[in-house]
Formats: structure tokens, C-alpha cells, sequence
């Protein structure tokens, strides 16, 4: 029997007090199932802004999506993730990641390194972070649910060791950026993606939940006009093979429902976040597919 259907929202921009109660409380009322917040400079800083929407929810949890590793020195971290998850009453899912935006880096005066660099210092992150945390008294007896989010081979296999939430971004680091252009992976490539990470989590006990980042979500009976303004900024792309994109939901409701029932069939998704932008616009796919 298929996992039932979570839906999370990551919310990219900074708010005074009552505009981020505010945001979180739409959230809410939308059906999201998770309130999400991600580790970029010029974005809100995670654990704070978690606390805050927990003041103002009752229902959804919260979670990292994803933490830069190379922000973080274990010791702190777990200090910020045995509080935050204390203050939001047992509802944070920690979000790690290896970190993609080498221009972030070189801002916060913190290494980059290379991506065998920085996965082991994920790696270290995730087994320290563990071991704290087991000794912490003011974490939970419950497990806090970790999600691991990367697609090569290393990445998945940190993902199949250690992680509840295997998360898949639906694109890649472009080749030689150092700012976090990303290039859309096709869907006969996450096939590949998502069967190696299979192959790689036989031996566990439990099976994760896979996530699925979706990048683009509208509901719309004129699909190509939607798409104009990533077009546009994007020129070699042609709209059909942009429709085709795992991660772009972009379509009639029914249309958009759909997709998202195959992504659970084909890939095993059951778990996909929107971001901010298209928080209002997919809530309608939202609410055909609770609890399905």
C-alpha cells in the first residue's frame, strides 16, 4: 500500500513578526503538512523563524530544507536543534544538506570546498550531530526525523545509511556555477537517480519517505503562458520538455493531480515541497490529494 501523501511548503522571505504568524497560519489552512525554511543567506534563519511559526500553528510540522553542513559546527548545531524541537513541542524534521552556493560560503568567510569535501563533512555532521543528540536531556526519547537531501552517489548512500527522508531536488549544480544555477533533471535521469538509491537502502529496516522539491507548481488551463517568465530567463529550454520535468507542475487541476498520483507510482514520491511562491496557486492539488 502506497505511503499517504505529505505536502511541505518552504517559505523563502523574511517577515516582520505578524506577517510570518500570519504566512505560517495560511499555511495551515491550506492543508500544508510541513512548514519548511531553508539555510541560504538573505533568508530567513531556520531555527528562529521555526519557533515562530510554531507559536502560530497547531498542526503542521517543522523542518530545515535544507541546513548548509558548512555552517554548522556539530556541537552548535545540536545545542539550536535539541532547543528548537523543545520549543515547537516535538514537531521539528531536521533538513541536512552538503550545501550547492559556493557564493555563500565565500561571503560567511567559511570553506567550500570540493563536493567529496563537502560530503564528508556532512557525513561527520550527521554521525556528531547523533551522538549528541542521544546524549542530550532535552531531546525527546522519539527519534528526530532526518532528511538528507542530494542525488549523487556518496550523497545517496549518507542518504541510506542515516537518513527517514530521502529528498531529491529535481535539478543540479550547473556545471562551474558559484552562485546555485540549477539544471532540471529529466525524468529518465531520476529513474536512475531514485533506483540507486534503492539498490543502495536494501539492507534497511524501515524505508525512508522520498521527497520530491518541485520547483515549478501552477494550476492553470494555459500551461505555456505560465511558463513565458522561466523562458524567458532561460532561452535554450523549450516548453514541452519543461512540461515533461518531474519537478514542474504545471497544468489543469486534474492535469496537476495526476502527475503528482504517477510520481507516487513511478517514483515512490509521496512527499513533494513547494516553495513560497506557489504556496496559494497548488494548494488546490493540496486539497484533492489529503490524506490519499
Amino acid at each position: 500500500m502506497p505511503r499517504p501523501f505529505r505536502f511541505g511548503v518552504s517559505l523563502l522571505t523574511a517577515a516582520p513578526a505578524r506577517e510570518w504568524r500570519a504566512k505560517c497560519l495560511r499555511a495551515e489552512e491550506l492543508g500544508y503538512d510541513v512548514i519548511l525554511v531553508p539555510d541560504h543567506l538573505g533568508m530567513p534563519a531556520p531555527f528562529p523563524a521555526l519557533v515562530a511559526a510554531a507559536g502560530a500553528t497547531e498542526r503542521p510540522r517543522l523542518g530545515t530544507f535544507v541546513l548548509n553542513a558548512g555552517f554548522w559546527n556539530p556541537a552548535l548545531l545540536a545545542r539550536e536543534v535539541a532547543t528548537t524541537d523543545a520549543l515547537t513541542g516535538g514537531r521539528l524534521e531536521l533538513g541536512l544538506g552538503t550545501g550547492y552556493v559556493q557564493a555563500e560560503h565565500d561571503t560567511a568567510g567559511l570553506p567550500f570546498g570540493s563536493p567529496r569535501e563537502r560530503v564528508d563533512r556532512l557525513r561527520h555532521l550527521i554521525e556528531e550531530l547523533e551522538r549528541l543528540l542521544a546524549t542530550d536531556e532535552r531531546q525527546p526519547s522519539a527519534r528526530l526525523p532526518l532528511l538528507v537531501g542530494g542525488n549523487g552517489d556518496r550523497m545517496l548512500r549518507l542518504t541510506a545509511e542515516h537518513a527517514d527522508i530521502a529528498a531529491f531536488a529535481g535539478a543540479s549544480l550547473a556545471p562551474g556555477s558559484t552562485t546555485g544555477t540549477l539544471d532540471p533533471t529529466g525524468a529518465e535521469e531520476l529513474d536512475e537517480r531514485v533506483a540507486r538509491y534503492r539498490q543502495l537502502a536494501e539492507g534497511r529496516a524501515e524505508p525512508a519517505e522520498l521527497n520530491l522539491l518541485i520547483q515549478l507548481a501552477v494550476v492553470t488551463d494555459d500551461p505555456e503562458a505560465a511558463l513565458r517568465p522561466l523562458l524567458a530567463r532561460r532561452p535554450e529550454l523549450r516548453a514541452e520538455a519543461v512540461l515533461g520535468l518531474p519537478s514542474v507542475l504545471v497544468g489543469t487541476l486534474d492535469a496537476l493531480a495526476a502527475k503528482v498520483l504517477a510520481h507516487r507510482e513511478r517514483y515512490g514520491f509521496s512527499y513533494l515541497t513547494i516553495l513560497e511562491p506557489y504556496m496559494e496557486a497548488f494548494a488546490p492539488v493540496v486539497a484533492r490529494l489529503r490524506g490519499r
